[in-house]
């Protein structure tokens, strides 16, 4: 009997914990895995150069002879954004998503010119079985269509992941499936892996039909206006209920921002969102008055190249503010993006642009994600025997944890995780597992985990106190500096304003360079250890700085020879 087997069913985490973003986990039993999302994190603004962070795939190229399929819970980018590196890295024999999740991944797919042939649509009433693992689905509550949660079963018990939810009883699409969710809680439910965003929001959520009502009361307020909405491209039941309103005022519609763009053509492809005869090129706005349109954009986080961000800094090719436009901000501000909000709603507000947002108008915007009553309510339905809190900050996970404590579940019960860790689960009963890699994983435009910390310290130190270039003109043979070493920067200091540090730098350069020639031993990598060595504190010294040392040895004579 293998080890896997020895602990009956395992559930991996490889993403998700401690964080908002890169959901994936694994449930294995026996000789079989299956994988439940696959997301990315976009990266903090210390992670310079870094396009997207990925879960540690280690673990599923350790068993990758047992993977049977991916299955999706939702199409947002934390839950699918890995598909595509995850297909290039790890066989998988199959990827099971919601029919609106599916095509977001057909379009990540072909933009990355990533032929995959298996990739299938499942809908509510869905069973799938992979040997001894039944998985089932349950639809939920979110702000994009199809979301579902996930019932993984095996001989162990049952696993329910909710992926990311809410409870709204006047949603824009679909109900929850709330008398699926009590089926299952009243089969048995071992594991509940529950959506903790919003732990720390007390109450219910705001209804996404409140929002539906306020923007239209905007619309009222201001019809002879322009009118430039800002929200999140995923959110398409926001996006919906703009394509109703701007039906019902008579106004066109302008997209811009690629991301927008691509989610409302594959939504109006779906049926998920009508009237696209509202739609309107860019070229073709100019032919409209103010009151009959409504632009809609990217942007509500302040991006720089975002379409919004380039209308405030009067960029944009198609748009010029207007100092009657009204600019309305259909989002909340994701934690890190406020300071970038705020500079843009200042350059609008300079070019006379009345701005509205969700903080100073409530009901602008509402989350996807549940509240403390909406999680508790997860939890009298679904009746776990085990909670792991997901998809949170620590703190919201804790939080979580508590509530499920406030329902009955023992805190014994309740598992606080992070990524990388595992869970066992024998016979119903729950015990933690072992831990496996689960890193942060970098990727920098097509190079995928080649950039660790070591090379972030450097972007880091290259991006407070610059770098340093030391050139010298060497003949090893003869062990003699040709001429004095050559010192140049960038974003250090500019050159010709210190002319004197700069020579002070060259002649303790020169020093430790000669010094490593008359020695014997002296070697390309020693010069170059020595000057390191030797430059960064003298330079921390003078400036208070520690710029990146980068040494480059011209051997003349060996050039000559060749």
């Amino acid at each position: 009997m293998n080890k896997e087997e020895q602990v009956g069913t395992k559930l991996v985490i490889l993403g998700g914990l401690g964080e908002i973003g890169k959901n994936m986990y694994c449930v294995m039993y026996k000789d079989s895995i299956v994988i439940l999302d696959a997301g990315i994190a976009f990266p903090e603004s210390d992670l310079l150069g870094v396009d997207y962070v990925l879960p540690d795939f280690t673990f599923l190229k350790e068993n990758e002879d047992k993977i049977k399929a991916l299955i999706i819970t939702h199409g947002h980018e934390d839950h699918i954004g890995a598909v595509p590196f995850l297909l290039q890295s790890v066989n998988i024999p199959a990827v099971y998503a919601p029919r609106h999740a599916k095509e977001l991944i057909r379009v990540k797919l072909e933009d990355r010119n990533i032929r995959y042939d298996n990739l299938f649509t499942y809908e509510d009433e869905t069973k799938l079985k992979f040997g001894e693992i039944e998985v089932e689905f349950a639809r939920v509550t979110h702000s994009v269509p199809d979301a579902h949660g996930i019932a993984v079963t095996t001989p162990d018990g049952t696993i329910f992941t909710t992926g990311d939810f809410k409870f709204d009883l006047t949603p824009i699409g679909p109900v929850a499936d709330l008398y699926k969710m009590a089926q299952l809680g009243h089969k048995g439910v071992d594991i509940l892996i529950s959506d903790s965003t919003n732990a720390l929001n007390s109450g219910w959520s705001t209804s996404e039909s409140n929002v539906d009502y306020a923007l239209n009361e905007m619309f009222d307020a201001y019809p002879q206006n322009r009118i430039i909405i800002a929200t999140f491209a995923s959110n398409i039941y926001r996006v919906k209920h703009i394509f109703e309103t701007c039906f019902k005022k008579n106004r066109k519609i302008c997209v811009f921002g690629r991301s927008m763009e691509n989610n409302i053509r594959i939504s109006i492809e779906g049926g998920y969102i009508d009237h696209k005869e509202l739609l309107i090129t860019a070229d073709e706005l100019k032919n409209y008055k103010p009151e009959e349109v409504c632009i809609l954009c990217t942007g509500s986080q302040g991006e720089p190249l975002a379409a919004l961000s380039r209308m405030a800094n009067g960029t944009h090719k198609y748009v010029k503010l207007r100092p009657d436009d009204i600019a309305i901000f259909s989002s909340s501000v994701i934690p890190g993006n406020a300071l970038s909000v705020s500079k843009i709603i200042n350059k609008l507000c300079l070019n006379g642009v009345r701005v509205y947002t969700s903080k100073a108008y409530t009901d602008l915007h509402t989350s996807g994600h549940a509240n403390e009553e909406e999680l508790k309510l997860m939890i009298r339905l679904l009746n776990p025997k085990y909670l792991m809190p997901f998809h949170g900050e620590y703190r919201m996970l804790k939080r979580h944890a508590k509530l499920g404590i406030m329902c009955g579940i023992p805190k014994e019960n309740t598992f606080i995780l992070k990524n990388g860790d595992s869970l066992n689960l024998v016979n119903h009963i729950v015990t933690k597992g072992e831990s496996y890699e689960g890193d942060d994983i970098y990727v920098d435009g097509n190079r995928i985990g080649e950039i660790g910390s070591a090379v972030i310290r450097d972007r880091k130190a290259m991006a407070n106190d610059g770098i340093l270039v030391v050139i010298m003109n060497v003949d090893m043979k003869k062990r003699k500096l040709l001429i004095k070493p050559n010192i140049t920067t960038r974003g250090f200091v500019k050159v010709n304003e210190n002319e004197e540090l700069l020579r002070k730098i060259e002649y303790v350069a020169e020093r430790v360079i000669k010094g490593e020639l008359d020695n014997p031993h002296g070697t390309f990598l020693s010069i170059k250890q020595e000057l390191t060595k030797n430059l960064v504190p003298y330079i921390n010294d003078l400036t208070g700085r520690r710029p990146i040392i980068l040494p480059i040895i011209l051997d003349i004579k060996k050039d000559e020879d060749k």
